[in-house]
């Protein structure tokens, strides 16, 4: 148990320590991500100095061991006369006994140092028999030298080998690299063993000098490396930054910005190109504009100036109606006829007319608290007289308490009309369900028929201006084919969501959702856009009034908004 308490614990701190590390990270991470001038300095930084480390090491170790071989060369040649010169002294001496033997072999010693000092840097010569322990070793300076000449040298010597090593010592308390060399030297009475040891200090000291050298050197060229790489890439990239800040004030409707153009080369071509497509991108945006412009203009004056001859026709139709029982009955048929395409076709001016402010950004919503329960109601109170004509009828499905929201009562409604008059027009004679639910953020309304429904695709083209599912279908209201497109506008001017589903032969479902506050965001309806009896089989097709999230069937909060 207190392993596995000890483990967890481990496992614990060191979550919390990664994702410190990624905190405190992250800020460079969010740099390295979003700049490609810190990106192209970073990697040449990197790669030019693992390439000056790499050629650099390769140099000061070059240049040392040129140094070494040098040091090594002149102690060999100064080896061989030291070795000649301990010769000739010592092969007088026909006995180890010789009484004089000791006095020549300290006089050799002494020639052989040739004066040198190790306190003041020089060489040591030591002179060693140690086949012949009767012979004391003779050293030409009162220094250990243990530690530079060692058992395994002297045991290769003594065997009449020549040996050489490299040490490290302190000598005349400096700590000095030495470079010794040990050699047998025949006599008369048997051969004996000289030690030359020379210090490196002078190598030492210019390997250094090669490895500063080499280094500082280094550490300059990567700096002005990355400075020279800096600099390229800001030529490069500071075109390329000002490009997208142009392009982004030319999405942002600003339609006169341009880059500067310096030079001639492939940067100034850049520039001059973008230059030429923004000149095009906004010769066709005004002139879409002005198209758009006209348009708008043209359908507000039609529909304004449409007025007048409509109210004179009105007036003359009026009179021909209330006097149509005098008239031959063909005639008294035609004055029906007048009076009813008359009032179409006022329906149709007053829906041109919405539009066109709908266009022209004028409409605005004058919104209050208001109870949606009353406003279902009156939406289906008023349909039923066409419900029964058709045989449809409607089934409210609405909450025991009011409904408050901040709506404009006179577009809700307008917005319902229009979804349940199309329902029972399309109903084919099947019960037309009205749902209406809420939460804290939203309130949504369902209108449901079991009529011919929507074929794949058509959920995507039913808010379209004049469009219908059946251009040969007889209409029982008299629409004008923009009803749901004035729908769709009234959504969007309170920040909701007005969506589409069906399915051929299983009916459709349509679903206005609206903030309770007007001006609050919606993350989610507090209905199914897909109607529960088709869940299992069925998938959402939604077209959004305003961006809206996809639902899950049970009518669960889905995700956020888009």
């Amino acid at each position: 148990m207190p392993v596995r308490r000890t483990l967890r614990t481990v496992r614990r701190e060191w979550r919390v320590g990664v994702r410190r590390g990624r905190r405190v990270a992250a800020p460079a991470r969010r740099a390295w991500r979003r700049s490609l001038h810190l990106r192209v300095v970073t990697l040449t930084l990197v790669a030019s100095s693992l390439l000056v480390g790499a050629f650099g090491w390769f140099i000061a170790n070059r240049s040392t061991q040129i140094l070494l071989d040098r040091a090594e060369d002149e102690v060999h040649a100064q080896m061989l006369g030291k070795v000649e010169y301990a010769y000739q002294q010592l092969t007088v001496h026909r006995q180890v006994f010789d009484r004089t033997l000791p006095a020549t072999i300290i006089d050799t010693v002494n020639r052989l140092a040739d004066g040198d000092s190790a306190q003041s840097g020089g060489a040591i010569v030591s002179l060693r028999a140690d086949n012949f322990p009767e012979l004391k070793p003779v050293t030409s300076v009162k220094v250990d030298t243990t530690s530079l000449i060692t058992p395994e040298m002297v045991h290769a010597v003594a065997d009449g080998q020549v040996a050489q090593q490299i040490r490290t010592a302190t000598i005349g308390g400096v700590r000095t690299k030495y470079l010794v060399y040990g050699s047998p030297v025949p006599t008369s009475f048997g051969h004996v063993e000289l030690y030359y040891l020379v210090p490196l200090t002078t190598e030492d000291q210019a390997a250094n000098e090669i490895r500063t050298t080499v280094l500082v050197t280094g550490m300059a060229l990567v700096i002005l490396l990355g400075v020279v790489a800096g600099l390229v890439t800001r030529m490069v990239v500071t075109p390329v930054r000002v490009a997208a800040r142009t392009a982004q004030r030319l999405s942002a409707g600003l339609l006169d910005q341009r880059m500067k153009v310096d030079g001639e080369d492939d940067l100034a071509l850049l520039a001059a190109s973008f230059n030429q497509m923004a000149a095009n991108l906004q010769r066709q945006i005004v002139r879409l504009e002005e198209m758009s412009r006209l348009q708008r203009r043209f359908t507000s004056d039609v529909s304004h100036e449409l007025r007048t001859p409509l109210t004179t026709v009105r007036m003359a139709a009026d009179l021909l109606f209330s006097e149509r029982e005098d008239f031959d009955p063909a005639v008294a048929r035609s004055a029906e006829l007048l009076q009813a395409e008359l009032d179409r076709f006022e329906s149709l001016l007053t829906d041109l007319l919405e539009i066109s402010r709908f266009d022209a950004g004028f409409a605005a919503l004058d919104a209050e608290y208001t109870d949606l329960v009353p406003i279902v109601e009156r939406v289906a109170e008023r349909l039923a007289g066409l419900g029964e004509r058709v045989g449809v009828t409607i089934d409210l499905r609405l909450p025991e308490t009011p409904v408050i929201a901040e709506v404009d009562p006179r577009r809700i409604e307008r917005v319902l009309r229009n979804l349940v008059g199309n329902a029972v027009e399309h109903g084919e004679g099947r019960p037309v369900e009205v749902t209406l639910a809420t939460d804290e953020a939203a309130v949504a309304v369902t209108v449901r028929d079991h009529g011919v429904g929507l074929k794949q695709g058509e959920e995507r083209l039913v808010f379209n201006r004049f469009w219908r599912a059946d251009p040969s279908r007889a209409r029982q209201t008299g629409g004008t084919g923009l009803g749901l497109s004035i729908a769709v506008e009234d959504a969007r001017l309170h920040g909701g969501w007005l969506e589409a589903w069906g399915e051929p032969g299983g009916g459709a479902q349509f679903r206005l959702t609206v903030p309770v506050r007007s001006g609050d965001r919606l993350v989610a309806a507090p209905l199914p856009l897909i109607p529960r009896d088709r869940a299992v089989d069925a998938r959402p097709a939604a077209i959004e009034a305003a961006p809206a999230p996809d639902d899950d069937v049970a009518g669960e909060p889905a995700g956020v908004a888009r």
